[in-house]
């Protein structure tokens, strides 16, 4: 994990970075903002050129903060400041996707069951497990699907580890 700091209101908090990749139009920006209480300058794709371009070209952060877990409580926090790191999903910003996972402690990898798994999906995939040892994948999109297809297209897109 992350070293501990001041959170909001100066409270002592340990800071988890949990890094967001998939492929381009996956859903990560919008799961990164359902997610967030507290949006960076450049989160959810504020730079000009990204909604320009209709893609998340920089590291996007935004954070949430939770109660200390039971397994921690008595180390000193008064809180987790979740960080969500929304990285890009286009193969031609692959460095800065490596960047991103670099400070993550924890990989959500976004899969558009509707689409599977894509080539910039099965790239996110390597680098989550080459730069951390904990992932997690979040079928997005399960609501496009019919309901009597759903199961078919989750199937097609399991990843066995």
């Amino acid at each position: 994990m992350a070293a501990k700091g001041k959170g909001e209101g100066g409270r002592r908090s340990l800071n988890f970075n949990v890094g967001i990749l998939g492929h381009i139009d996956s859903g990560k920006t919008s799961l990164a903002k359902a997610l967030s209480s507290v949006a960076s300058t450049a989160s959810f794709d504020k730079n000009p050129q990204s909604r320009e371009r209709g893609i998340t070209l920089d590291l996007g952060f935004s954070s949430f903060s939770m109660p200390v877990p039971a397994h921690l409580e008595g180390g000193g926090y008064e809180d987790v400041q979740v960080t969500l790191v929304d990285c890009p999903g286009h193969a031609s910003l692959i460095r800065t996707i490596i960047g991103g996972a670099q400070i993550i402690d924890f990989v959500i990898l976004v899969v558009d069951i509707t689409k599977g798994i894509q080539t910039q999906t099965a790239e996110c995939l390597v680098i989550g497990e080459i730069t951390c040892s904990h992932l997690m994948v979040v079928l997005n999109k399960t609501d496009l699907t019919e309901e009597s297809k759903r199961d078919a297209h989750i199937s097609k897109v399991y990843i066995h580890h």
